[in-house]
């Protein structure tokens, strides 16, 4: 395959999907973008007066007066709900909104009409509860229909929603809830993963017990699984009871198109988690112009986005994008290789799935498990494929395409970040010469280039920093409680204080000017398409008693893009054999349940000390040589204890 993947270098839309595209041509694109050039902000006003449903129109389409705090069509007024739901009941009010698909394989299929008078219902439920706008709401919980329903609800009153994945720990929770200083917190009893009940109330009830959450005030119960879970009559209560007597109708506060509508915790290089601060107005306009232009969204369509709600994915291509856009989409509680790899396939052939949206790392995971399935299932239904999370390597972007795609079904290779809101760099179906490993593309309206350390743009085919040369209506707002950090992460004074620096490393080609992604330029790493921040996972580490001092970096790995490699300084003496196997599964296991299951360490090594210079600073780079396997070539003059490289060589077998 990979010979096959450096021989076919470029592959070009099907006439079909030319002519049936929004944006039909590279010559459209071409429009576009000089359209993006000659008037920036009439760009963007006229996408939001054609997409998106105004209560007052907007007279200012960009304020820069507070830069780098943009405002987007702020006295405008709108509300996201009544974008996703609304809108459509007079004619579309039967079609179907979500096809959940549970970890069982069992299917239901939730009308527009439906969806709106469940998300209505717990409106209400959350306004008998004196939350007033503005307000902050925890929502943990797996995903379901339920999950959409929760954060549309909050939408609709103009409460503040802050999704936390599943798959965290009872403290990661307390961090969120903690910052936002939220009210509610709406949960499960628990949830089915590959076909086992797994509990998620009791991250709650631990969470709760520290007296950081003591913003909390009430606590709404989903029963999915029917487990047993503890209980405090005085401010719990079931999703039952919550919407029984509830009106199925709610009138919509309408909010500025600046309102907060979310807050998404993401990790930094530094230990605490950043609450991402995005606006109402143009992060949905984002959503849905990506669902046109990027999916080529259409009626009749079946859209699945594989990504948990937990994430910036799901929030933008599962929970608003496509409700907001009227389409029809499947919303999947399982996991890739439950009951068995051919699980995704399976799916859909069942739902017809015509635009299917998933990570690299259940791509290479499939490939490895049974990379001949998707032959065995009828996926002709399909026409556009989409890839997120992290660069795809050009080999599981060849067999995505060959085996999945049938050689016919463009790949939408899509970069962006939780702070984007939506997708920035990537392939327009109709539009882009593909090439496997490029993300190719500004998405148009986006202006995107390469820097080097001082902000000077650099010739393509010269590597450096990505940045954002203007603001764009879907991007962060702020970090919550942080406007410092803010400026600092984002809108450095090393590159002028006006470039938004996206972390991330990358080059252009010299001769067609498509991004290629190189990696962090931080220390984040990138984890199954999950952003992990080293200092969080090493004050996790040293939190533990028996640790003294601990760094972490990352190495490639084939399923997941990065491991996560962990050197660890022990308070104690150096542990060998067995005694050094028991200490690596009790750090794994409380790094487990200091952040969650995705943060555990792949390999833990042991050292008397850490590589520092004689100032003090660990040297990373050569830690990152150790974890690759690497002949350390580098200058190690300044290294205080050079000895102690060969004994952090050592894996514990």
């Amino acid at each position: 395959m990979s010979n096959e993947s450096k021989e076919i270098r470029v592959f070009h839309p099907s006439e079909n999907t030319v002519k049936q595209a929004t944006v039909s041509g590279m010559a459209a694109y071409d429009a576009l973008y000089a359209e993006a050039e000659k008037d920036y902000e009439g760009f963007w006003a006229k996408l939001a007066r054609e997409l998106l449903v105004w209560h007052k129109p907007f007279t200012q389409t960009l304020d820069e007066s507070k830069a780098p705090f943009y405002r987007w069509f702020a006295d405008g007024e709108l509300n996201v709900s009544y974008n996703c739901l609304d809108r459509h009941l007079s004619k579309n009010g039967d079609k179907t909104a979500i096809i959940f698909e549970a970890d069982d394989g069992s299917s239901t299929a939730v009308s527009y009409r439906s969806l709106y008078h469940q998300v209505c219902k717990f409106a209400n439920g959350l306004k008998s509860l004196g939350l007033n706008n503005g307000d902050r709401v925890v929502i943990y919980m797996p995903m379901g229909v339920e999950a959409v329903v929760a954060m549309q609800a909050c939408a609709r009153l103009g409460l503040i929603h802050s999704v936390v994945f599943g798959g965290f720990s009872a403290k990661s929770l307390v961090e969120r809830v903690h910052d936002a200083a939220a009210r509610v917190i709406v949960t499960c009893d628990g949830q089915f993963r590959g076909g086992k009940q797994m509990p998620l109330k009791t991250a709650v009830d631990e969470a709760l017990q520290d007296p950081l959450c003591n913003s909390v005030e009430k606590i709404v119960v989903f029963k999915r699984t029917g487990g047993e879970v503890t209980w405090d009559a005085k401010r719990e209560i079931w999703w039952d009871e919550f919407i029984a007597n509830q009106a199925d109708t709610c009138d919509p506060v309408w909010v500025s198109a600046e309102h907060p509508l979310f807050l998404l915790y993401t990790s930094g290089s530094t230990g605490k988690p950043k609450g991402v601060q995005h606006s109402s107005g143009g992060y949905l306009l984002h959503a849905m112009n990506t669902m046109r232009w990027t999916f080529d969204i259409k009626d009749n369509d079946v859209f699945w986005c594989t990504a948990d709600v937990g994430w910036i994915t799901g929030h933008s291509y599962v929970a608003y994008g496509p409700l907001a856009m009227g389409a029809t989409q499947v919303v999947f509680e399982g996991i890739p290789t439950y009951p068995d790899a051919s699980r995704f396939w399976k799916v859909i052939e069942k739902h017809k799935v015509t635009i299917f949206y998933t990570a690299p790392t259940a791509i290479r995971s499939l490939i490895k498990l049974g990379g001949d399935m998707p032959r065995q299932h009828d996926l002709s239904s399909l026409r556009i494929l989409g890839s997120v999370g992290e660069p795809i390597n050009p080999d599981a972007w060849m067999w995505y395409y060959n085996e999945v795609g049938g050689g016919r079904c463009p790949i939408v290779d899509t970069f962006w970040q939780t702070e984007t809101g939506g997708h920035a760099i990537t392939p327009l179906p109709g539009v882009t010469p593909l090439v496997p490993g490029s993300c190719t593309l500004p998405f148009p309206g986006m202006k995107i280039t390469v820097v080097d350390e001082s902000g000077v743009e650099v010739e393509w085919g010269t590597g450096g920093f990505l940045v954002i040369k203007k603001p764009w209506p879907s991007m962060i707002r702020n970090i919550w409680n942080d406007p410092e950090r803010y400026k600092q992460s984002y809108f450095p004074e090393d590159l002028g204080g006006k470039l938004y620096l996206a972390g991330d490393g990358a080059i252009r080609d010299k001769e067609t000017g498509y991004f290629t992604i190189m990696g962090r330029i931080d220390d984040v790493l990138n984890v199954s398409g999950h952003r992990m921040g080293t200092m969080e996972i090493e004050s996790a580490l040293v939190a533990n008693p028996l640790v003294a001092e601990a760094a972490v970096v990352g190495k490639p790995h084939d399923i997941k893009g990065e491991a996560i490699v962990a050197y660890v300084v022990l308070k104690g003496e150096r542990p060998e054999g067995d005694e050094a196997k028991k200490i690596v599964a009790q750090l794994r296991d409380w790094v487990g349940k200091e952040i969650g299951p995705i943060a555990k360490p792949d390999d833990i090594r042991f050292g008397d000390n850490l590589p520092k210079t004689r100032s003090g600073k660990i040297m990373r780079r050569l830690l990152r040589s150790l974890a690759k396997g690497e002949e350390i070539t580098a200058d190690v003059s300044t290294l205080e204890n050079p000895g102690i490289l060969d004994q952090l060589k050592q894996t514990v077998a």
